[in-house]
């Protein structure tokens, strides 16, 4: 199985917390959508042999492009590599794109699953983010949404500073209400050369509050596991049957090729990722050439690799597979760097898989480095 990821740098504006790469001028939006789709074409030997499973829209904002941009890009898809029979074709949308006309054309396409960024509920929220749209048309999207595709997910942010914990539950409980089945759910991060870290510095902004944060986290945890959702990756929860086949790939290490801007690739071996400049994108794809870094990962680091993605879903790190690909020595490490999480019940092992434990889950990336071997 593998994945396409196709990168979408364009934002009416920019949130206060994003450090993805967008650009708000949508000047180049159509040499864009040509440069995607000649990337595809020229990196279609990659997959020569492997069935596309999911194609999956990211940004940036990925609604800003029209149904026949997408449609273009999904055709060129479909024209240089070997889809499955019943992909899983996601979009990305904000909800000020999403009126009924448009939600509605979208559901005569071939993407079957809308990953709407609602983030929150609460207007003051939106307003501290910067965030394109407003309460009403967060509800009024989902309303419409439900009718037209069975297959929703949507984000919601914790850990807002002002933002209560009760605030917080009605917003998990509003979510709930529109019977969606996916919820990705992503505590705030103040991440350097941001509006919003510029802001804390100055005063303008309360800091984000960790312990806030810790306790935001179980409340989503406890309501959404008491709502039937299964908690399957560290932010991620899904209803049985609606676990994204996009993310799930990428934390179990399959392969996924990355296009546009920005965007990341990974086979296994090699991890890619494109130049983070629009112009410069356009320029090299043009003239035939793909504007790619590439690192060829030691085994260490597909170990590493594999300690980071797997210690985050329920699936956990295998045991087993670390000695058959790594080798007895990183089997041997593992164990004896998991003892001392083990014994402050942070971690555990089952069925020869070693998994965090609900105490651990908030801390599962700052464990995870601890069981990195360091070559």
């Amino acid at each position: 199985m593998a994945g396409i990821y196709i990168h979408i740098p364009f934002c009416k504006q920019a949130c206060h917390y994003c450090d993805f790469h967008f650009s708000t001028s949508l000047k180049k939006k159509e040499d864009l959508v040509k440069a995607l789709a000649k990337e595809l074409e020229l990196r279609k030997a990659e997959f020569e042999n492997t069935p596309v499973e999911t194609i999956y829209f990211g940004g940036g904002t990925p609604s800003v492009l029209t149904n026949e941009e997408l449609q273009f890009l999904i055709d060129s898809v479909y024209k240089h590599y070997q889809v499955s029979e019943s992909p899983e074709i996601t979009l990305e949308a904000n909800p000020d794109d999403l009126s009924s006309e448009r939600i509605q054309a979208l559901s005569t396409t071939p993407i079957n699953r809308l990953s709407i960024g609602i983030q929150s509920f609460f207007e003051p929220d939106l307003k501290l983010m910067n965030r394109a749209h407003n309460a009403k048309e967060a509800k009024d999207c989902l309303e419409e949404a439900t009718k037209h595709f069975d297959n929703i997910s949507l984000d919601l942010i914790y850990g807002i500073p002002g933002a209560s914990n009760d605030q917080w539950l009605a917003n998990i409980e509003t979510a709930l209400s529109f019977n969606v089945s996916h919820i990705s759910s992503y505590a705030l991060t103040v991440e350097p050369k941001t509006a919003l870290a510029s802001f804390i510095e100055k005063g303008q902004i309360d800091n984000v509050d960790d312990e806030q944060s810790h306790a935001q986290f179980h409340i989503l945890k406890e309501k959404l596991e008491a709502s039937g959702f299964v908690h399957y990756e560290l932010s991620n929860f899904g209803k049985d049957g609606y676990f994204s086949k996009n993310n799930s790939a990428y934390w179990q290490g399959k392969s996924y090729l990355g296009i546009g801007p920005s965007a990341h690739s990974f086979n296994g071996t090699e991890r890619g990722w494109n130049v983070k400049n629009n112009s410069k994108y356009i320029k090299a794809i043009e003239e035939n050439k793909l504007p790619i870094e590439l690192e060829t990962l030691t085994q260490t680091d597909q170990y590493n690799e594999y300690i980071m993605t797997g210690l985050r879903t329920i699936w956990g790190v295998s045991i087993k597979k670390v000695e058959n690909d790594y080798g007895l020595k990183f089997k041997n490490y593992l164990i004896a760097q998991s003892e001392f999480f083990i014994k402050q019940q942070l971690l555990y092992i089952e069925d020869t898989h070693l998994r965090v434990t609900k105490k651990g889950q908030f801390l599962c990336d700052g464990i995870a480095s601890e069981l990195f071997m360091l070559n």
